[in-house]
This record gives C-alpha cells, sequence and structure tokens, in this order.
C-alpha cells in the first residue's frame, strides 16, 4: 500500500491556468497500485457477502466449478 509520505510528495502547479498535480513516476505506480488492491478488496467483500446471503452454498451464490470452467479454456 502507498503510504503516507507518497502522497505528501506531491507538488501542485499551474500551468497555462490549469492546476496539475506532479509527482513522482515510483509514487504514482504506488498509487495506482494501492487503488487496486482496494478494488480488488471491494469485490472480494461483496463476493463473500453473496456467499454468505446463499448460506454458504457456493452454487446458490453463483459460483461455478473449477471443472465447468476448465473445460471451457481448454
Amino acid at each position: 500500500m502507498i503510504n503516507l509520505e507518497a502522497l505528501q510528495s506531491v507538488r501542485l502547479v499551474t500551468v497555462k491556468g490549469k492546476r496539475l498535480a506532479v509527482l513522482n513516476a515510483n509514487d504514482w505506480e504506488k498509487l495506482i497500485e494501492c487503488l487496486e488492491d482496494m478494488e480488488d478488496l471491494q469485490v472480494a467483500r461483496s463476493v463473500l457477502a453473496k456467499l454468505k446471503a446463499a448460506g454458504n452454498d457456493y452454487e446458490r451464490a453463483g459460483w461455478l466449478k473449477w471443472d465447468d470452467v476448465e473445460a471451457e479454456l481448454d
């Protein structure tokens, strides 16, 4: 995850009347990775909530069997 120090390294500049945020490329990559991780967590929480609502029944929750999916990939 990105740390607060990386976000504090952002510099605000104005170019041709537009305000821009400038940060180190490594910090930018860390920020993107952090946002992707947050999105993944949101998806995981949603899927687990759906599974719980289905009484932990994978089929009722809409989960597919690996053998069926694997056959489609081949």
